[in-house]
């Protein structure tokens, strides 16, 4: 249960960050506003890390594939595409695109098994519920 509540705070403060994000831009560019994210991001982490875990920052090196040592990089990018998003649709229906692709990738991840994650089969009550996703966003979108 705590998991429920912990993916409903990640989904909240995604939306307030992507708002926050969006609204630095105005004020610097877009990749200032990234940099800007990332490093306190970077400094935030470190700090907990001082405070807490004290694992080896190098034991990181020792992932296989080496691939996925990338997310960082897609972080980056993923500030980047929720900035330029939010400022041309606004976040509402910004966010509502975002977490259906979330929803849409993830489910094929699991569906093919990709990236080391246990293949799941394919569940006709998963494809209506991205049906409906989807349909939720022709009805949020119509006018």
């Amino acid at each position: 249960m705590i998991g429920f509540f912990i993916a409903l705070l990640s989904g909240a403060l995604m939306s307030v960050q992507g708002v926050f994000n969006t609204q630095v831009t105005k004020s610097s560019s877009i990749w200032v506003a990234n940099a800007f994210v990332q490093f306190t991001a970077l400094l935030v982490c470190l700090a907990v890390w001082v405070c807490s875990d004290r694992s080896s920052l190098t034991a990181v090196m020792k992932v296989e594939p080496k691939y996925m040592l990338l997310g960082g990089c897609i972080g980056a990018v993923i500030t980047y595409t929720v900035i330029k998003s939010m400022d041309m649709l606004g976040p509402a229906r910004a966010v509502m695109l975002i977490v259906v692709a979330q929803l849409l990738v993830a489910y094929v991840i699991e569906l093919l098994g990709w990236f080391g994650v246990e293949k799941q089969p394919l569940e006709i009550r998963k494809l209506l519920g991205m049906v409906l996703a989807v349909a939720g966003i022709v009805i949020f979108k119509w006018k």
